[in-house]
Parts: C-alpha cells; sequence; structure tokens
C-alpha cells in the first residue's frame, strides 16, 4: 500500500498548491503559497471580559489584544494533536473560525504539508478530506469507504485495506460542520460500526464523529462558532478546542507581502490601510485582508494616486457583505432584505444599549435563524454551575455598518428621525454615532445604492439621501463632515457644500492620515476654499506633504 499512498499524495500535491479565489474566472488559480498566512490559533475559550476586548478595540489597541494572546498561547498547526498537561492527545480538534476566518485555507494548508512530509509525516499514514457541502449533495444510502472514495482517487477496496491496516495511523478532515444538514434525530440513529455498511451519508459521517466507526482513527472538525456546541456533542472524546482569531498585525503585513510581490507596492498599500484604524481592525479578517489587496491592486493597475485613498470604508464593508452572502449563506431561512434587516434592528439596540454581547433571547426575538448566519459569532460562557450562550458581530464595527443599512431602508419619516438622533450625537463626538454617520453616508452613494437595490433588494426611499444631503449641508466644514463627504463620494455635493465658503479648523488634536484623505478629496472637488485652521493641531511632516498640492486654494493658512 506504500506506493498507492505515494501516488495519493503527489496527486494531492498536484490538486492542492492552487487555491480558487472569490472571483476566480474559470481555470484561474493562484498558489497556496502566495496566499497562506499562518492565522493566529488559540487553544481555549475567553470569558466574557476578553471577548468584549476583541470586539471594541479598534486599530493598534486592537492588534495589542491578539499578540497578548498570541504571545502566551497560540497554536501551530503541527502542535494541534499534541499531547495536553495531563499527557493525553486528543482523539478530535475542534478548529472554529468565523466565517471568512480562513478555515478552509487551513485545512488545505495542512493537508497539502502533510503530502509534501512536512506535517504529521510519522503520525499520520493518510488523510481524507471531507468536505460537508459536497456530503450534502450525495444521494442515497453510501457507506464511509464509498463516501471517501467520492472525495479522493483511491478506490473502494484500496481504501478497505488501508483503513483495516492501521486506522490508529488515519486522519478524517471534516471541514464545515456547520453547513451540514442534520436532522433532529440524528442523535437517535442506531449505532453503525461498520465502515462498509450502507446508510444515509450524514448518518454515517455522524457515526465517524461519534466514534463508533473507526473509534482508533483521529478527527480534525472546521466550525462556525454558532455549531460548535452542537459538534461537542456529537464528537467522540477527548477532545480539543481550537480556535482561529484571524491575522495578528504581523500576519496582515505577511498577507500583504505575499498578495502584491513587489516590495513598493506592498509597503504603499500597507501603510495606506494601517492608517485607516477601521479597516486595519478587520484586516484582522483574511477575507478583508483579501478584499481590500484585490480592491488596491485594482487601484495600482489603473494607476490611481495610492493618497487619495483606496475607495471607501463603507463600499470595503459592502463588498464583505457580498461576499459572504455568497458564499457564506447556503441553505438561510430568511430572505436576503429580511436577513438584513434583522441584523440591523439587532446592531441598533446594541448601540443604543451600548451593547457588544447578546443573550439568546434577544437574538432570537430579531433574527430568525442565527445558527446559520455568517455574520454572528457565538459564544458559551460559564455561570456559576450553569453555561449561557451570548452572540456578537464579528467586530463593534459590522454592529455600526448593519445600524446604517438598517436606517437606508427605513421610510424617510422613521429615517429622518434617527438621523435627528444621531445629528445631536454627532456634535457631542459620541463615537459610535459618527462611525454610523459615515457609514449612512457611504450607503447613500449612488454606486452603492444601486448593488444594494440590484443584489439585495434593499431600496432607498428617494428623501432619505436628500435629508442627508441637507443635515450635512448644514454641518458644513467641520473635520467630521469631511469624512461623511468623502465616505459619500459624490464631487458635484462636495462643491455644494464647500466650494468658496468652508473654514476648516482643527483644533488640539493630532491630524491623522485619514483626515488628511478626507480632506485632500473634498478639495480636490472644490475650485477654492476660505480657511484652514490649524490650531496646535500635530501633524506630522508626512500627512502635510499628502495635503500640500490643495494647500493652495485655501484663500487663508493660519
Amino acid at each position: 500500500m506504500r506506493s498507492v499512498i505515494l501516488k495519493y499524495k503527489k496527486l494531492i500535491c498536484s490538486e492542492y498548491q492552487y487555491v480558487t479565489e472569490y472571483n476566480s474566472l474559470p481555470g484561474e488559480q493562484v498558489l497556496l503559497s502566495e496566499r497562506f498566512t499562518q492565522p493566529l490559533i488559540l487553544q481555549r475559550h475567553r470569558d466574557q471580559k476578553e471577548r468584549e476586548e476583541e470586539i471594541r478595540f479598534s486599530g493598534e489597541s486592537f492588534q495589542q489584544v491578539l499578540n497578548s494572546r498570541s504571545s502566551l498561547e497560540s497554536d501551530h498547526l503541527n502542535t494541534l494533536f499534541n499531547v495536553d498537561h495531563h499527557g493525553i492527545s486528543p482523539s478530535a480538534v475542534i478548529l472554529q473560525g468565523n466565517s471568512g476566518n480562513g478555515k478552509s485555507f487551513t485545512v488545505q494548508k495542512i493537508v497539502m504539508d502533510w503530502a509534501s512530509c512536512d506535517l504529521y509525516k510519522e503520525r499520520f499514514d493518510i488523510v481524507f478530506h471531507l468536505k460537508c457541502k459536497e456530503i450534502n449533495r450525495i444521494s442515497g444510502r453510501k457507506s464511509l469507504v464509498e463516501i471517501l472514495s467520492y472525495n479522493c482517487s483511491l478506490t473502494s477496496d484500496q481504501i478497505s485495506q488501508i483503513l483495516q491496516q492501521a486506522p490508529e495511523k488515519v486522519l478524517f478532515i471534516i471541514d464545515g460542520f456547520d453547513e451540514l444538514r442534520l436532522t433532529q434525530n440524528i442523535y437517535d440513529k442506531s449505532a453503525q460500526t461498520d465502515p462498509l455498511r450502507k446508510a444515509p451519508p450524514v448518518v454515517t459521517l455522524c457515526a465517524l464523529m461519534k466514534g463508533h466507526i473507526l473509534p482508533e482513527s483521529f478527527l480534525l472538525v472546521t466550525t462556525r462558532s454558532t455549531a460548535t456546541d452542537t459538534l461537542g456533542n456529537l464528537l467522540k472524546g477527548p477532545q480539543r478546542f481550537t480556535e482561529i482569531m484571524g491575522f495578528t498585525k504581523k500576519g496582515v503585513e505577511e498577507y500583504f507581502q505575499k498578495f502584491f510581490q513587489n516590495e513598493e507596492l506592498f509597503r504603499k498599500a500597507y501603510e495606506c490601510v494601517r492608517a485607516n484604524e477601521t479597516l486595519f481592525t478587520t484586516c484582522s479578517i483574511p477575507v478583508i485582508c483579501w478584499i481590500i489587496c484585490t480592491v488596491m491592486r485594482e487601484r495600482f493597475s489603473a494607476g490611481a494616486d495610492v493618497l487619495s485613498g483606496l475607495g471607501t470604508t463603507t463600499s470595503i464593508y459592502v463588498d464583505f457583505v457580498s461576499t459572504l452572502l455568497e458564499h457564506h449563506c447556503q441553505g438561510l431561512s430568511q430572505s436576503v432584505p429580511n436577513l438584513l434587516r434583522s441584523l440591523g434592528q439587532l446592531a441598533e439596540r446594541g448601540i443604543l444599549e451600548e451593547q457588544v454581547l447578546f443573550d439568546k433571547k434577544t437574538v432570537y426575538e430579531t433574527v430568525s435563524d442565527p445558527a446559520g448566519n455568517p455574520f454572528l459569532c457565538k459564544f458559551l460562557f460559564k455561570r456559576r454551575i450553569n453555561q449561557e450562550i451570548m452572540f456578537s458581530f464579528m467586530h463593534l464595527s459590522f454592529q455600526e455598518f448593519f445600524t446604517a443599512l438598517y436606517y437606508i431602508s427605513l421610510d424617510s419619516k422613521a429615517f429622518k428621525g434617527k438621523l435627528a438622533k444621531l445629528r445631536s450625537d454627532f456634535y457631542v463626538w459620541n463615537s459610535r454615532s459618527v462611525a454610523v454617520m459615515q457609514f449612512i453616508s457611504g450607503l447613500l452613494n449612488e454606486d452603492v445604492r444601486g448593488t444594494l437595490r440590484r443584489k439585495y433588494g434593499v431600496f432607498v426611499h428617494l428623501n432619505t439621501q436628500t435629508y442627508l444631503k441637507e443635515l450635512l449641508f448644514q454641518m458644513g466644514s467641520c473635520v467630521l463632515n469631511l469624512h461623511c463627504l468623502y465616505e459619500l463620494h459624490e464631487e458635484s455635493f462636495v462643491k455644494e457644500v464647500l466650494n468658496g465658503k468652508a473654514d476648516i479648523s482643527v483644533l488640539y488634536k493630532p491630524i491623522r492620515r485619514t483626515d488628511c484623505w478626507a480632506l485632500l478629496y473634498c478639495c480636490q472637488c472644490c475650485q477654492c476654499m476660505k480657511k484652514l485652521m490649524l490650531h496646535f493641531a500635530q501633524i506630522t511632516f508626512e500627512n502635510l506633504s499628502m495635503i500640500l498640492p490643495v494647500l493652495h486654494k485655501f484663500e487663508t493658512l493660519m
């Protein structure tokens, strides 16, 4: 069988060395080595305080939180099945991660490294990779051996021989457990112990996970957080829980470097994103890293000036939502407009009540299918002698985004009322209201509105943009309003608000790179401006050089 396994490994190396990206055309592939970056993997559950830190913090503070986890507890792929401090090795490892956090990429890397003899060389003779999405498509009654033969180049006879020879040297990777179509009575199905016995494919797979079939073998199961407790009840022991946290600051930098493969372009793109606190935070999510790099590459190819930014923050979030809706929303019970509306209602409640964690009752009152929702994370916390289930958005910024998306979908009268409340908070620099206002501005951009209507059935009332523009016109040229105008990204309106009559003042605060982007964009839209006042504002030479080309448009500089 050695020659059979060697041939199997060669075929895996040939197939798994490439990845297909979300936007790949037929036959278009990228080398795994040019994309895979080791994510931060933790081997424990975190408590409520730690979760809240990860959701609330942003920018460098968020990366410091991740780095503090990384320095003490992070795992590498070759340690997943190591013995613990009790000397016990797990039979089953749960690899949890949110949508877009890189679970499937990590699995592909594990399989590829095993086939290349770089990982688990002595530990596992054979690794089988089963994708739950594909298991769902298999009809009729199938044995484990038949299911495996669907997914690899080996024949049923070869698989039977391998499983009989050394089951304790077999690793089954079950990818995407949350996508498996489980029936209510799956726990009651008769115990099945023979890998050749036929049953519905899901029943056969669950018998493997329970340890009824090949109890000596090992399992690695990936899942979203929303299905972890269900999986824990189905899986044999001893179990080990691990969680993909995403990229640390070092991981984000490495990903950008691999993506661009050009030092100058990498440095321009990375520094551009680092300057945007919101986007730099969400770059810990691998799929957002990919979206931003893809957008930046298009800008470079088109010869766009990187100093003008990378497009709006809102447009990046819309791209992210589009990606998850298209690729991570199989079998949802809600229509997309209802799904987005219910998420928005939950998000707004959190904004108003200053919550980032939601109890199970609150979530189920609002969202009809939270377990299948790719935008929600689910946590189990210990409460004295009980467990409590809590939910959250991936990060506070997504809560702010979905609140804004909900507001623009309201009728014009309701939207006007929400806008009035935001306006009062805006003037006292309520950071959440500022973020929601900026997202609202970005969502009312003409192209974005068209995308929302065409792809997701989210309609914006005609008066909604009029009300927002009236408010932005009244707010004039404060720095926060410049950010809203930047997100709205409509040159004619920027001219109307600012041209020839704007006094812009920055008092006693550092001027960030994103402030310079907003100022640069707004000034480029206008013929002339009145006055720029930088009263004791802290501005670096690099940031000053960004806005230097438009300073001549101001009648007075102070």
